[in-house]
């Protein structure tokens, strides 16, 4: 990936941010202004404090033109103060644009791939490259406007005293200014390297942390090791390589630096002998020694190492949306499914148009190459129905969950609740008021007992349930107890002081409360024992509206007014007092179930 690449991504989307800034780089410009008079003043101050006093006997004026240069020293002092009073509205609001980028390409690639590992380079992304853009950025457009206007202030003085002391500068400044930009690309792809490193280690040691326990018992020390050392000694050589550009960098810094100053000396006696002043030969050189050169060593230094930085992150942050499973991007609405009708499974009941979830001709497999998870499932669930799903582990349960959900799209056929599209259109922001998905880790954090059990009853902005349903809610959940042992309603809930049980509880009651008329358990009570299991299940079930279960017990089938068995090859929807006949693998399922010790 080339540095022009980075540049042709990161481009557009810089101009389209400074655009949204101007009024912030106006007043950048504005202060910068008085800096470059606190330029033009240091050099021509001299040069006339020179000729037009000390070297012509008038040590009043010297003294006059030093003090004017003086004040213009206080002058950039006092404007340096507003320079750094008007960068945080453009630095900070740059960060907050990242952090909010970063969670949107985490959350995109998770919705994408609910099965697929954890982005654990979004963490790096979220913390350290966010702030590292940030601080980058910062010193970066303090760097370029100091630059900018300390050489409009010093060209413009030696203009002033003699045009020139321009011919004999500009030459050397730009040859070292030319061999330091040769530097940036491959210095950028340098940087660039070590960024992916970083992030594959990051993932690397996060997965091997995981399972450290496991390895140490198993003695599997030697294997892990030799997974992480590639990437240690590949960061290692990266960082020899940054060395290696970064000296480079130092000796065009080294000629941009020190050769101008060195030919205005060398061309002093030609200088001299066509009329230029002791005085213009002072300016000149207070113009390079004093602004020009260390402002242009604090700019190539900027862009060597912060400027490279910044581009490697912000391509990071300013890549596409990654794509959804099925090759489409979500910033762009796919096209819809026209669903056909299909024949509904055995105990199916009523047209499709009444069904609160239909699956249609449903196919899905995790990856191109890969057998379908789901093949060609057709499924009417009835309005009010209590419905379990039940088959072996890894055989579709979840994925079945997550397509009802929206979380995922069907290779082929069409998902559908309440009539429309199970997956929402890009853009869409909210919870989709059609379901409420309950995954197997209850979502707990920390907030009242109230918020826990309330935060899926309203809207934003809309009022909540009041105190008398919330208490029904606990009654038919039997929370009691719990409720009281936590402190009350308008409690404290720290989650990490919970049983994965009482976490369970607490959101198996927030869906209780949820207007949503479709509810979708993915052994949600799995973590409960076989009574609050069925003390919960028969509220949800009782509440106005459906109810989808992935039962991990045969009580809970049994509950269920229909059973969903998924065998890998077909799917057997009926009754559990039928199915036993109809279905090997369920009939199997419940004598495995029926020896279990909970059962």
């Amino acid at each position: 990936m080339t540095g022009g690449g980075a540049r042709g991504r990161v481009a557009p989307e810089g101009r389209r941010f400074l655009r949204g800034h101007t009024r912030a780089l106006g007043r950048l410009a504005g202060w910068s202004l008085l800096e470059s008079a606190h330029t033009f003043l240091g050099g021509y101050g001299v040069a006339r404090a020179l000729d037009d006093g000390f070297l012509a006997g008038r040590t009043a004026t010297g003294l006059g033109w030093l003090a004017a240069a003086g004040a213009g020293a206080l002058l950039g002092g006092f404007a340096l103060r507003g320079v750094f009073a008007g960068l945080a509205d453009l630095v900070e609001p740059l960060r907050d644009g990242l952090v909010r980028r970063a969670v949107r390409q985490a959350l995109n690639r998770a919705v994408a791939d609910p099965a697929g590992s954890a982005d654990t380079g979004a963490v790096s992304r979220l913390t350290q490259q966010t702030e590292m853009a940030r601080d980058s950025f910062a010193g970066l457009v303090l760097t370029v406007r100091s630059f900018v206007f300390t050489t409009v202030g010093a060209i413009a003085g030696m203009a002033a005293l003699a045009p020139v002391l321009l011919l004999v500068v500009l030459p050397p400044l730009l040859l070292g200014v030319a061999a330091f930009l040769a530097t940036l690309r491959p210095l950028a792809s340098v940087q660039r390297r070590s960024l992916d490193a970083d992030e594959a280690l990051a993932d690397r040691v996060g997965a091997l942390a995981e399972g450290l326990r496991d390895i140490v018992a198993c003695g599997g020390q030697a294997a892990a090791e030799a997974r992480v050392e590639p990437l240690i000694a590949t960061q290692e050589r990266l960082a020899r390589t940054l060395a290696g550009w970064a000296a480079l960098r130092t000796l065009a810094l080294g000629t941009a630096g020190r050769l101008p100053v060195i030919a205005l000396l060398a061309a002093t006696p030609w200088l001299l002998g066509r009329g230029v002043t002791a005085g213009t030969l002072a300016g000149g050189l207070t113009y390079l020694v004093q602004a020009l050169l260390p402002a242009l060593n604090s700019l190539m230094t900027a862009l060597g190492s912060a400027g490279t930085r910044l581009l490697v992150v912000l391509e990071r942050f300013s890549g596409p949306v990654p794509p959804d499973r099925d090759g489409h991007s979500p910033a762009k609405p796919k096209p819809e499914l026209k669903p056909k009708p299909e024949p509904q499974p055995p105990g199916a009941a009523g047209p499709p148009a009444e069904a609160a979830a239909e699956l249609r001709g449903v196919t899905f497999a995790y990856g191109p190459g890969a057998a379908p998870v789901l093949d060609d499932l057709d499924l009417v669930v009835r309005p009010g129905e209590h419905l379990a799903v039940v088959g072996p582990s890894g055989i579709g349960k979840s994925t079945l969950t997550a397509l009802l959900a929206g979380m995922l799209s069907p290779d082929a056929g069409a998902v559908l609740v309440a009539g429309a599209a199970a997956r929402r259109e890009p853009g869409a922001t909210g919870p989709d008021p059609r379901r409420t998905l309950l995954p197997q880790q209850a979502y707990v954090f920390t907030g009242t007992v109230r918020e826990n059990l309330t935060h899926l009853a309203a809207a934003p902005g809309a009022a909540g349930p009041g105190d008398a349903r919330v208490r029904r809610a606990v009654r038919a959940l039997g929370l009691d107890d719990l409720v009281a042992r936590l402190g009350g309603l308008d409690a404290e809930v720290s989650p990490r002081l919970l049983s994965r049980g009482e976490s369970q509880q607490l959101a198996l009651a927030a869906a209780y409360l949820s207007p949503a008329p479709l509810l979708l358990l993915d052994e949600a009570t799995c973590h409960l024992d076989p009574a609050a299991e069925e003390r919960a299940e028969r509220a949800l079930a009782d509440r106005p509206g459906t109810l989808v279960v992935v039962a991990h017990r045969v009580s809970s089938a049994a509950r269920a007014d229909r059973v969903l068995v998924l065998d890998g090859t077909r799917a057997v929807c009926g009754t559990h007092e039928e199915l036993p006949a109809r279905s090997p693998l369920y009939r199997d399922l419940v004598g495995r179930w029926n020896l279990a010790p909970d059962e």
